[in-house]
């Protein structure tokens, strides 16, 4: 063996006092336990016997406190989180369109053109290429929507992360921007569990109806979604509310639906249907005056629907009874 292999095999053994002091940082000097921190206290103890290895630790925490999430956010002086509901994830930079300072001066005529260059700028570089502007077109079109439907925050992230999705998998060809974000706020409703009929996104969509159904199969068939049937008793609490309905109507029309769907007759009927008829029977089961008029211009739900599913729901819970 050459002294140059001597030399290196005795240098791989010997020890740095980077990593002494690593493995000291991790055992206990009385017992060699493992020392845990505890941040509550700002030590480090050892699990095994207790004894405290190092105290006065620094808190990297922040050194105000928060209550509740909107108190948390407005003393936080980081910036916004990223978002799959913006085409850059948020990460990009804003310039506002008020031609004013920091202190609410208007600017110069001299500030405010430079400030229009570099706004003009800025949207060329957050749109780089034609995938980017149709990405942003398309988020654009599903927040339109989803405030149009008052649908929250987690389902608009959800249906850009669909949209991204047929975009990376080039499902787009042959069908509109439009189309394929419409399907993709659609199918996240309904995977939220907070759906919507097809006739209401249909109202707030620039699309026809059959190109929004023909648009959302190819969607959910070729991405795999996995969309849960509609329940009916999804829609009971918004219908109840549009109407001005008591707690107690609620309550009713979701044991009606209960009842209807352990007996079965819910299958194969539309669940808008059910939860309009339910909850005209549910009014008139506890005393409160609506018409089937107001359910179906609420509902958007025929009134001979809402007669004949009633009818079924009012014979099952007499059954029950």
């Amino acid at each position: 063996m050459s002294d140059t292999t001597i030399r290196t095999y005795e240098t791989s053994e010997v020890e740095t006092p980077e990593s002494e002091a690593r493995e000291d940082a991790t055992t206990c000097p009385e017992c060699g336990g493992n020392v845990v921190a505890d941040e509550e206290r700002g030590e480090s103890v050892c699990a095994e016997c207790g004894l405290v290895v190092e105290e006065g630790s620094i808190d990297r925490g922040p050194e105000w406190r928060a209550f509740d999430a909107a108190e948390k956010d407005s003393k936080s002086r980081v910036g916004a989180p990223t978002t799959k509901m913006m085409h850059d994830d948020g990460l990009s930079t804003n310039i506002g369109w008020q031609d004013k300072d920091a202190y609410g001066n208007s600017l110069s005529s001299r500030q405010r053109r430079k400030m229009q260059r570099l706004r003009t700028w800025n949207e060329r570089f957050r749109t780089r290429n034609s995938k980017e502007r149709n990405l942003k077109q398309a988020l654009g079109e599903i927040d339109r929507m989803a405030s149009a439907l008052g649908l929250p925050e987690e389902v608009r992230e959800t249906a850009s992360v669909i949209y991204r999705r047929a975009l990376d998998e080039d499902l787009l060809p042959g069908r509109s921007i439009e189309g394929v974000a419409t399907a993709s706020l659609y199918a996240a409703a309904r995977q939220m569990r907070t759906p919507r009929s097809i006739d209401e996104v249909a109202n707030v969509s620039r699309i026809d109806d059959m190109e929004f159904k023909r648009t959302y199969r190819y969607i959910v068939r070729e991405l795999g979604l996995e969309v849960q049937p509609a329940d009916p008793v999804q829609y009971v609490p918004r219908f109840a509310s549009e109407l001005d309905l008591s707690d107690a109507v609620e309550r009713r029309a979701r044991e009606l639906l209960q009842n209807a769907q352990e007996t079965g007759v819910t299958s194969g009927k539309s669940p808008v249907g059910l939860a309009a008829a339910a909850i005209y029977a549910a009014a008139l089961l506890t005393n409160e005056k609506v018409t089937q008029s107001e359910v179906s211009a609420v509902t958007d739900v025929s009134e001979v629907t809402i007669r004949n599913r009633y009818q079924e729901l009012l014979e099952v819970a007499e059954t029950a009874a």
